[in-house]
């Protein structure tokens, strides 16, 4: 499967696990990072393989800087000439030189044409790079999300993992994409401005540079006040956007238990103080700018008036003063740019610490040091004395032993929370068991490539699994290059062919996010026609007939007779009607297999079996 691929999956997943209360939203906010200056040098590390596009795209942004610079200079001679020219007709010492002043606007003009040629290359360079960037990540991240321990993904909500997929690697795209080229034009401009005005005066530019400090703490004193509020409207965003998925995708329990008020009166309340904080967070940073225009102003007042007084004692030219004050006008936007980027690199660095943290995880050993070959493996298992927890401190499976021959159906049987599910996750190393063996043909699972073994089995699980596609894409899954025909053919053994027949496009229906366009039944054969095209060797069904009605049931289990002829077969079941035919029924309890053998031998003992099928019936009648 493709690292793309894997991405889409990955989000199908989390779309389809989502319960009706499971939020999981990708809307909250990015915190400050816990070590801004490691997350920082970490994505350092891993831009520096583009160092060199980065180079080219600085020395563009430098070069387009300093050529927009050069223009208030230039300009401002063309009016000393056409002052000074004006002067000598008036006096009768001279003219105007217009063929002069022609070519030093069409020089002007070339170099505003440069730069923004410049200006255009460093953005399509950086964009390629902040591309170049976020494709690796994904794709790193994807090859990772397969990579990972089956217990991080039970630890983690679907919302915080694909965030990273999402949210954080996006931030980190646009923040690199902006960060990088605003921080050297605004360093530039800086330098720049400031070498262009102490070549014109150097009073004049002690004047412009007092209302720095004055700016700087008003800037500082307004991002402090708002930041509490930007805070609060991005953690209620999450909330309010959190609250409409969960609304949206359990519409039909809010209906049901008449929850409509309740759910009217917690989005207004999220929603209230989500515009409470927004409101406020955006009329603070909106006062930057007015505040900024008149530090700004009060400086141009001073500058014009000690300009006009510099011309009058022939100190400056009249030109010099127009530049002059173009180049105040411009020093406080690269300082509001900057003050601006520093709070983008707290996301940024928040961004890459959550990505690089998650790519550090501990992973699966994949491959083993000499695999065996699964071609040549028959399907007989074998549990040797296996212990198990989820936690070490706890033990949830004590001294599990079991052997099973090729072709024998397996029903494991037991209350809930006995470890039956516990048991298939172990066979197919979702987890590594804490002492003991398993074996498959006499080899210790350990000794397979995890792929491979995995490979071996065909699994159909109460909780059906479905991705936004088509019917015959979603049977497909489990074996990519399989023909139409085969895939009907499992259709038809699954006994799903019919009513896929009657749905509107047929093979070719596509269904939703949720599936919820077919039935919970119609999904459960559609799950098991997946697991009939696969061809295992080893089947596994987890409650696989539990969305079904018993008439379709009676010919589900008919399909997997056939199926599992000359297979291994694991049967977990609550209705032990549908496991009286199994060859060896293995009953837990409490972790262990306190009885085992067939279904009329476990009758005969009067044990724990006989008590779980015979409550059964109790409670029916």
């Amino acid at each position: 499967m493709s690292d793309e691929k894997n991405v889409q999956t990955t989000a199908r997943r989390g779309r389809a696990s989502r319960g009706p209360m499971g939020g999981g939203g990708l809307g909250g906010p990015v915190e400050k990072p816990k070590d801004f200056k490691g997350s920082i040098s970490k994505l350092v590390k891993y831009i520096s393989a583009y160092k060199i596009s980065i180079i080219i795209a600085m020395l563009f942004a430098v070069g387009s800087t300093v050529f927009f610079i050069a223009g208030p200079k230039i300009l401002g001679n063309v009016t000393t000439d056409i002052f000074e020219g004006l002067l000598g007709r008036i006096k009768g010492t001279g003219e105007i030189d217009f063929s002069k002043i022609g070519e030093t606007l069409l020089f002007l003009l070339g170099l505003y044409v440069i730069s923004s040629i410049f200006s255009f290359v460093q953005g399509y360079i950086m964009t390629g790079v902040t591309q170049k960037v976020t494709y690796r990540m994904r794709k790193e991240i994807s090859g990772k999300i397969n990579r990972m321990p089956m217990n991080y993904f039970e630890t983690k909500t679907n919302g915080e993992v694909l965030s990273r997929v999402t949210n954080d690697v996006d931030t980190l795209g646009q923040s690199l994409n902006q960060s990088i080229t605003t921080l050297i034009t605004a360093a530039t401009q800086i330098i720049g401005i400031t070498i262009m005005m102490i070549s014109i005066s150097g009073r004049m530019t002690l004047v412009a540079v007092l209302t720095l400090p004055i700016s700087s703490l008003l800037i500082a004193l307004m991002m402090k006040m708002s930041q509490k509020y930007f805070k609060s409207q991005q953690e209620y965003l999450g909330h309010v956007n959190g609250q409409v998925e969960e609304v949206y995708s359990g519409h039909n329990i809010v209906k049901a238990f008449n929850g409509e008020k309740q759910v009217i009166e917690e989005f207004e309340k999220a929603n209230d103080t989500l515009y409470n904080s927004a409101w406020k967070s955006q009329f603070l940073s909106g006062m930057m700018h007015p505040i900024m225009a008149f530090v700004g102003n009060i400086g141009y007042v001073a500058v014009s008036i000690l300009g006009g007084y510099l011309a009058i004692k022939k100190t400056i030219e009249v030109g010099d003063i127009q530049s002059f004050i173009q180049y105040v006008r411009s020093f406080n936007q690269p300082i509001a740019q900057i003050a601006q980027i520093s709070t983008q690199l707290q996301q940024t660095a928040a961004a890459a610490e959550r990505v690089f943290e998650f790519l550090n995880e501990e992973e699966e050993d994949q491959f083993a040091a000499n695999p065996v070959d699964t071609e040549k493996v028959a399907s007989r298992v074998e549990f040797k004395n296996v212990h198990f927890g989820y936690n070490p401190d706890k033990i949830v499976i004590n001294d599990f032993s079991a052997k099973i021959e090729p072709g024998q159906k397996i029903a494991i049987v037991g209350p809930t929370g006995a470890g039956k599910t516990t048991m298939v996750k172990l066979l197919m190393r979702f987890y590594d068991v804490n002492s003991g063996e398993i074996l498959i043909d006499g080899h210790n699972i350990k000794d397979f490539n995890r792929g491979e073994l995995r490979k071996m089995f065909g699994m159909v699980l109460q909780d059906t699994w479905l991705f936004n596609g088509s019917i015959m894409e979603n049977i497909r899954y489990s074996k990519e290059d399989a023909t139409d025909e085969e895939v009907i053919a499992a259709a038809r053994a699954a006994h799903a062919h019919h009513f896929i027949q009657t749905l509107p496009g047929g093979y070719q229906m596509e269904l939703n996010e949720e599936a919820s366009n077919v039935s919970q039944g119609q999904k459960q054969l559609l799950t098991i026609a997946r697991a009939i095209l696969a061809d295992p060797k080893i089947l596994i069904l987890d409650e696989a007939t539990s969305s079904v009605d018993t008439r379709t049931e009676v010919r589900i289990q008919k399909a997997m007779d056939n199926l599992m002829k000359g297979r291994t077969s694991f049967v977990i079941a609550h209705r032990l009607s549908t496991i009286r035919d199994a060859d060896l029924i293995l009953v837990m309890k409490d972790g262990d297999i306190v009885e085992q053998g067939n279904h009329e031998d476990l009758l005969k003992q009067d044990g724990f079996y006989a008590s779980l099928y015979n409550s059964q019936f109790e409670e029916t009648a």
